[in-house]
């Protein structure tokens, strides 16, 4: 896993009265006025932690090479919308409607597709983001899924220049939120399915990976526990993370080889990595997602 640097900055406030008060007084006094900003997350680090998750087209795309079948019961209704008032409830939900949309659209279920694009553009303009959305060029690729790498690669271009203004704007724990709800969601479908298909052993382990990306989401969620919202995420996050606890992931070390590919010589990593997870694990985490998710979307 990629090394994750975090970027802080803090504001030490002293107040002193001189001539008045003790140094020792004065000392003590400056430590209860101690503030500190919310942290700054540079670009870098989003975009590090982004590639480590796994795209929610790329979780349907496993969804439908698996030959699962689709199940809007599986997705927040779009009509949920009205029920989102705060900034919080609406980044969170952003991002599970951005998983959702790519799901319907996977599945080429063109009609939920435009109604989770209405329910992301109302969201977006809501929150200020609007504009970094070419809503009807998603619109038309949305429609049509031979146009499914440029879907992925504007809703990617899309984020990353919304986490930079939301940077610019002391904003970037919404970017954090928009993540944190399509990875949830995104979760919630796999453990869905699996609970009704049990014997597919890929995207069991596909569940099992999710311990890594996990980490990541609980570290990023950490540094904003001063707001009281993603501080009773946060808390959610770590009842996951119990979930999780007994998984575990080996990485087996294995040297490279060197093969002849196209007349070129390239690397193959003989590495392999074993997730041990059983389906009492799966349950577990199914039930703790689901318990989260039903908190958001209500």
């Amino acid at each position: 896993m990629k090394k994750v640097i975090f970027i802080l900055s803090a504001t030490i406030l002293f107040a002193c009265n001189s001539g008045k008060k003790s140094e020792d007084q004065a000392y003590l006094e400056s430590l209860d006025s101690l503030e500190l900003d919310q942290p700054m997350i540079s670009e870098e680090v989003i975009s590090d932690i982004i590639q480590q998750i796994p795209s929610p087209l790329e979780v349907s795309f496993l969804l439908k090479s698996s030959g699962t079948k689709y199940s809007s019961a599986m997705l927040n209704d779009a009509d949920n919308i009205s029920n989102y008032n705060s900034s919080f409830e609406k980044a969170l939900n952003l991002g599970i409607y951005g998983t959702d949309l790519g799901y319907a659209n996977i599945y080429e279920q063109n009609q939920d597709a435009l109604f989770y694009l209405n329910s992301i553009t109302d969201l977006a303009e809501d929150l200020s983001i609007g504009q970094f959305f070419d809503f009807g060029t998603i619109k038309r690729l949305a429609t049509n899924s031979d146009n499914l790498d440029s879907l992925l690669l504007i809703t990617t271009q899309n984020f990353n220049s919304i986490n930079e203004y939301l940077q610019e704007n002391e904003r970037q724990n919404l970017s954090i939120l928009i993540l944190s709800g399509g990875w949830l969601e995104a979760l919630h479908i796999v453990c869905e399915v699996v609970e009704k298909n049990p014997d597919n052993q890929e995207l069991v382990d596909k569940i099992g990976e999710q311990k890594i990306i996990l980490d990541n989401i609980k570290l990023l969620l950490g540094f904003y526990k001063n707001d009281p919202y993603i501080a009773d995420l946060h808390k959610d996050i770590l009842k996951l993370e119990e979930a999780f606890a007994e998984i575990e992931i080996v990485y087996t070390y294995a040297e490279p080889t060197f093969k002849e590919v196209n007349g070129m010589l390239v690397i193959e990593d003989n590495s392999t990595t074993t997730i041990n997870i059983t389906q009492e694990n799966v349950s577990t985490i199914r039930n703790t997602v689901n318990e989260i998710r039903d908190k958001i979307i209500s």
